[in-house]
């Protein structure tokens, strides 16, 4: 429960309640003869009305609507009011079905933390940096405030991982009723790689996490970009945007798979999701994920999408950081519109805010920004600045911000002072994106842990990928379980291969509102097996489990057709993608995917889906590691 500050009005007057206690017997005695006294006057009225009506008088119950909307019912002669519900607003074109009505109340207070899991308690040092000044202690001039998750965008898409600052969507409009097969409508095969900075592999295709984005640009902002004259002209086009590990970013249609426009060619390693900006202004934010470029930089740039022009730059190497030695960004940004920010961790462990200062003039094209960076640092006791690092999206009620890092904590900042309120080992590293949720008056968190770090003396063993829901106004447990998995700890991070839990929680909704679905990879043995479990929210308790000889670093993917009823999507590491019944966890149908398919060189192999998907109108966007991005309906 929440700790909640007493009324001061009570504290003040407590010692004079003694003193009250005649003057209040007299009251309430006085009260219930008057209550007496209004029965009586009722009971005359009835049994004294006038009969004329006969219609009226031989009926026991009856409605009517008042002015107020109010709905009056007679019942055995006493009348009861029922207040009418208020109907739920008309949607928006560019507000998402699946997510329709609003359901947060954005009201719920920040409490107590949970004990033990405060900054203070947690012995954590903090700093607040705009260059090399602390600002502490910092109030924010343009506070950051997000509303709930239908509400994040003013333009039709999936702009960021999991669709919003709730991360809990990676889905749009309808599935088509009683979906029971899938179909490869396209494939695009031509992304290449590029050799990782150790030179010891090559980095291909699309990667973790990896998913694909997707807009409907309003008419005026798709006349100004640089896409190609046919698909200018196109109405209704719908446009996906795959940042891949060649070093180039595509583009692409969603109806077909042509290509929309040329790809930016950034020149390094992109393996995290990119993001949109939520107003549909032409805007890219992207972090990078080896700095194995020409130019030996990373971290994290903005493109403008009218003539993919850098606008800006963060370097990840910053000498400010706790983590010194490395700086790229896997995480996926999100943009807070009513206040024009970026928020942006990093795997050197600092969180990353922009004041973008944005200038859109929509009748000339004009585009620019003028960054102001507030980047927040921590360090927790006994913890070694090298170990931290963001990989984990963050996730944001209002303007408290939630993700997890590599020292294995799940982190509540407040984006406006930018503080640590609450911080929770959970036993292992985790780079799973939390999902938030806000049920009667209360907003939780769902999240999980790889298997990593447990037994480090080890080669290879089973350990625990832990399973979470937490109170994300506290940092209290609600509850925790977890599954068995495989890791291997190798002589380099090229040779480990780490089991348990890599995809973001599905937080179920309509037909399955009471379930919360996860993913756990190695669930037979190394790079074998994987498991779906959905468990029920309130309890934790197993509901179903979907096993798969194969594993998956994939996040799952809910999505559903007109009658709420629930479809789970997970891709694989051979490319096949399994359409799951989301109430029961029977598998309907699955697809292996086919590169080249219908030519000489047709090959089922190599299609390591490590990427999540999205679903936009039931046409599922996958990449893989082999070079292919493929379109995919549900049919």
């Amino acid at each position: 429960m929440y700790d909640r500050y007493e009324d001061p009005y009570n504290q003040r007057n407590q010692h004079k309640k003694n003193g009250r206690n005649v003057g209040l017997a007299a009251f309430a005695a006085l009260t219930a003869v008057i209550f007496l006294v209004v029965i009586i006057v009722l009971l005359v009225s009835v049994f004294s009305g006038n009969d004329t009506d006969s219609s009226s008088a031989s009926r026991s119950d009856s409605s009517a609507s008042d002015a107020l909307g109010a709905t009056q019912t007679v019942h055995n002669s006493v009348i009861i009011t029922t207040a009418t519900p208020s109907p739920s607003p008309t949607m928006a074109a560019y507000q998402n079905s699946v997510l329709y009505p609003a359901s947060a109340k954005m009201n719920v207070p920040i409490g107590t933390p949970g004990t033990g899991l405060s900054a203070a308690e947690r012995k954590v040092v903090q700093s607040v940096l705009s260059g090399d000044s602390d600002l502490s202690p910092f109030a924010r001039s343009v506070p950051v405030s997000f509303g709930d998750a239908l509400d994040y965008q003013s333009v039709p898409g999936i702009l960021t991982f999991r669709g919003n600052n709730f991360r809990n969507c990676a889905s749009w409009g309808t599935a088509v009723a009683s979906a029971s097969a899938l179909e490869q409508i396209w494939e695009y095969s031509g992304i290449g790689g590029l050799t990782a900075t150790t030179g010891s592999f090559s980095w291909t295709g699309t990667g973790w996490t990896g998913q694909p984005l997707v807009i409907e640009w309003d008419w005026d902002v798709q006349q100004m970009m640089n896409m190609y004259p046919e698909k200018k002209v196109k109405k209704g086009l719908t446009e996906v945007i795959v940042a891949a590990m060649d070093g180039k970013i595509y583009f692409f249609d969603l109806d077909d798979g042509t290509m929309t426009r040329d790809p930016i060619n950034v020149g390094f390693t992109i393996k995290g999701t990119p993001c949109l900006d939520p107003r549909g202004y032409p805007i890219l934010y992207v972090g990078q994920g080896d700095n194995n470029g020409a130019d030996g930089k990373i971290g994290f740039r903005i493109y403008s999408l009218i003539d993919d022009s850098l606008l800006y730059y963060q370097d990840g190497m910053d000498s400010r950081a706790n983590r010194t030695d490395w700086g790229a960004c896997d995480s996926s940004p999100i943009v807070n519109a009513s206040s024009d920010t970026l928020i942006f961790p990093s795997e050197n462990g600092l969180v990353y805010t922009l004041k973008l200062n944005t200038s859109f003039n929509r009748a000339t094209g004009a585009l620019s920004i003028s960054p102001e960076s507030i980047a927040y640092k921590y360090l927790f006791d006994g913890v070694s600045g090298n170990a931290t690092g963001i990989e984990s999206s963050m996730a944001v009620y209002s303007h408290y911000g939630y993700f997890c890092d590599n020292t294995g904590n799940l982190i509540c900042m407040d984006l406006n002072t930018m503080q640590m309120i609450w911080a929770v080992q959970l036993g292992d590293n985790s780079d799973v994106t939390p999902v938030i949720e806000e049920e009667d008056g209360r907003v939780y968190l769902y999240t999980g842990t790889q298997v990593n770090w447990q037994r480090t003396d080890e080669p290879e063993y089973t350990g625990a990928a832990y399973t979470y829901k937490f109170d994300a106004m506290t940092g209290e447990e609600v509850w925790q379980t977890s599954q068995p998995c495989h890791t291997r700890n190798g002589e380099s991070a090229d040779d480990s291969v780490n089991g348990g839990m890599y995809g973001t929680p599905v937080c179920g909704r309509k037909s399955i509102s009471d379930l919360v679905i996860y993913s756990y990879c190695m669930t037979t043995g190394i790079n074998s097996g994987n498991m779906l479990v959905a468990y029920d929210k309130t309890t934790g308790e197993e509901v179903w489990r979907y096993a798969m000889n194969m594993y998956s670093w994939s996040s799952p993917v809910d999505c559903y057709d007109a009658d709420g009823n629930a479809y789970i999507i997970i891709c694989d590491s051979i490319g096949q993608i399994h359409l799951v019944n989301g109430l029961t966890g029977t598998r309907i149908n699955f697809l292996q995917t086919i590169r080249g398919k219908g030519t000489a060189d047709e090959t089922k192999t190599g299609l390591n889906m490590e990427s999540s998907p999205i679903v936009y109108n039931g046409m599922i966007v996958i990449g893989t590691r082999a070079g292919s991005v493929f379109g995919v309906k549900i049919k």
